[in-house]
């Protein structure tokens, strides 16, 4: 049986997840569950192992989390805190029915400008990543990440034996772009290009593609 756990940068994935929402033509956002399904069917292929021997033993989200006063100075107007208090609670939603362990971080009020930011939460998840690590001796360990900063616990992994599998997307539209670091790829076992594994004419995964998104009732 080959073991694998997947960490998730929450505030990458919801940034990916807008986009295929709000800017890509599918206009769907990302489903957990197909996500975890399309990692694990991905890991079975580069592993050369039948995918049934291939499983999920657990997966972390990690993300900062404004507290309610710093909500409520950041949306005044009461509709749109309740837009985004809600949008809030189907995230918790979807992370507890897939049995996703969620690690939340208040975020830092920058003196300087005032404003809130999301500032500790990424140590958090290299600390918990390479713990768990350790003690579960996990065969792979997939990030869902795209900074440098994670390269450090890429190389700390590897030094335990523990495969890397890169989980990214690289994508620009009118508001923002993000680009995978090209130092963490060179640090990862396996890389994982979401974005021309979803849109590849070829795509002989099509099933699992389609799972990746939902179009919420």
């Amino acid at each position: 049986m080959l073991r694998f756990a997947i960490f998730i940068d929450g505030n990458y994935f919801i940034k990916v997840s807008d986009h295929y929402k709000f800017y890509h033509p599918r206009k769907q956002r990302i489903s957990f569950d197909g996500l975890i399904e399309f990692i694990r069917n991905q890991i079975s292929l580069s592993e050369n192992i039948d995918m049934r021997y291939c499983q999920c033993v657990e997966a972390h989200w990690f993300r900062g989390r404004f507290t309610m006063p710093q909500i409520i100075n950041k949306y005044p107007d009461e509709e749109k805190r309740l837009k985004y208090l809600s949008g809030e609670r189907y995230i918790d939603d979807s992370l507890m029915f897939e049995g996703i362990t969620q690690h939340v971080y208040p975020m830092k009020v920058n003196m300087a400008t005032q404003e809130a930011e999301e500032k500790g939460i990424d140590v958090w998840f290299a600390l918990e990543a390479y713990e768990l690590a350790y003690l579960k001796r996990y065969d792979v360990i997939a990030l869902v990440a795209c900074d440098t900063d994670y390269v450090p616990l890429a190389r700390k992994l590897n030094g335990l034996g523990t495969r890397v599998a890169l989980v990214s997307w690289d994508f620009k539209n009118e508001f923002f772009s993000i680009r995978t670091s090209q130092a963490l790829i060179d640090e990862c076992s396996y890389y994982l290009a979401m974005h021309e594994l979803i849109d590849r004419r070829d795509n002989h995964n099509n099933l699992l593609v389609e799972r990746l998104f939902y179009t919420p009732v």
